[in-house]
C-alpha cells in the first residue's frame, strides 16, 4: 500500500470516528432532553437532534464503506460537486441516506425515521401540542433502533444504553390519566392529518413492529418475598406466555371499551354538523358504496347480533357530507 493510500485511510478512519462521537453526544442529548420535566419543548428539540444522530451515524457507515454521501454530477469522468453558497459541499439529508440502496438500516426502523422527518416538517414552522405522550412510543422506537445499529456497525463499547437509565415519575397513572393520554384532543389538525395520513399508507404489520413503535404495557408489580430486588422496570418476552396473555386481554378490553354508534345516532351527529339531509338511505348506500361493514377496515363491529360503528366510520361520513357540497344541507 502506498504512502498517499495509507494516509487517506488515516483520514478516513478519522472522520468516521469523529461523526460517530458527534452522532452519539446528539442521541444521548436528545434523550436527556425528553426525559426534563422542567421542558415543554422537548419533543420537537427530541426530532431535530435525533435525526443529526442519525445522519452522523450514516455518514460514518457511508464515509467508512467508501459510498460518496456529497450531492454531485458526472462531467465527463470527474465529479462535480454541489456546494453551498460559502463553497461547503452539500452532504446527503437523512432521508437521501436512507432512500441509497446500501443502506444499513432496516425497513421498519426507516419507517420509523421517514415519520420523524415528516413530522419535522410540520412542525419546524410552527407551534405544537400534546405530542410528547401521543409519539411516545415512536420516539422510544428511534432510540432503541440507533442504539441496536450503532452497537451492530461498530461494536458494543458505542452503545448509548449504558448511559441513560428510566426517567423516574412522580404520579402514578389512573384510568382517567391513560384515557386522556390516549386522545388526540388539542393536537393540532395538520399534525393529526400527517400522522393519520402515514399510518394508514403501513400495514399492519409494518404498523405493529416495535422497531416503527415501540409500546411497553406498566402494571403494579410487588416482590415476591421481602429483600428480594425488585426493578421499577422489568421487562418480559414478546412471545411469553405472560406478555400474549396481557396483550390478548388488552385487545378485548380497547375493543369493549371504544364508543359504539347506531345509525341513528349517525344521523343526529350528521345533521348537528350541519348536515340534516343526510339520512338513512343516504347512509346505507354509502357503507355499502365502500364495503364499510368488512371488518378489514376496522369501521365497526358486531355486538350480539348487531352492528354498531365506531368513531372513524362517523368521521367517514362527515368527510363524504363536506365533499358533497350542498347536497345534505
Amino acid at each position: 500500500m502506498s504512502k498517499g493510500q495509507e494516509k487517506r485511510n488515516r483520514t478516513v478512519h478519522s472522520v468516521s470516528q469523529e461523526l460517530i462521537k458527534k452522532s452519539r453526544e446528539a442521541a444521548l442529548a436528545a434523550v436527556q432532553i425528553f426525559n426534563n420535566p422542567a421542558l415543554t419543548f422537548k419533543s420537537e428539540i427530541y426530532i431535530v437532534l435525533m435525526i443529526i444522530s442519525w445522519t452522523y451515524l450514516l455518514h460514518s457507515y457511508y464515509r467508512k464503506a467508501g459510498i460518496e454521501y456529497r450531492y454531485h454530477r458526472m462531467v465527463g469522468d470527474r465529479k462535480k460537486f454541489d456546494k453551498t453558497a460559502k463553497g461547503a459541499h452539500k452532504y446527503w439529508e437523512l432521508e437521501r441516506c436512507l432512500n441509497e440502496n446500501g443502506s444499513p438500516v432496516d425497513k421498519s426502523a426507516s419507517q420509523n425515521l421517514r415519520f420523524l422527518i415528516g413530522l419535522r416538517h410540520e412542525i419546524e414552522h410552527q407551534m405544537t401540542t400534546r405530542i410528547d405522550e401521543l409519539l411516545s412510543a415512536r420516539f422510544q422506537a428511534c432510540c432503541l433502533n440507533y442504539n441496536s445499529l450503532i452497537k451492530t456497525l461498530y461494536g458494543d463499547e458505542f452503545g448509548i444504553d449504558k448511559h441513560l437509565s428510566f426517567s423516574l415519575q412522580f404520579s402514578s397513572l389512573n384510568k382517567e390519566q391513560v384515557e386522556i393520554l390516549s386522545k388526540t384532543q388539542g393536537l393540532p389538525e395538520n399534525i393529526h392529518a400527517y400522522i393519520k395520513s402515514f399510518d394508514e399508507a403501513l400495514s399492519d404489520d409494518e404498523f405493529n413492529d416495535p422497531r416503527f413503535s415501540y409500546r411497553v404495557f406498566f402494571v403494579p408489580k410487588t416482590a415476591n418475598r421481602k429483600g428480594q430486588a425488585d426493578q421499577v422496570i422489568e421487562f418480559i418476552k414478546a412471545d411469553s406466555d405472560l406478555a400474549i396473555g396481557i396483550n390478548a386481554q388488552y385487545a378485548v378490553i380497547k375493543e369493549t371499551e371504544r364508543k359504539k354508534y347506531l345509525p341513528g345516532q349517525i344521523l343526529k351527529i350528521a345533521s348537528e354538523a350541519g348536515y340534516p339531509k343526510f339520512n338513512m338511505t343516504n347512509h346505507t348506500n354509502l357503507w355499502k358504496g365502500l364495503n364499510a361493514k368488512d371488518v378489514a377496515f376496522g369501521y365497526g363491529v358486531t355486538v350480539a347480533e348487531h352492528w354498531y360503528w365506531y368513531e372513524s366510520w362517523v368521521a367517514k361520513v362527515i368527510e363524504h357530507c363536506k365533499d358533497s357540497g350542498q347536497r345534505y344541507k
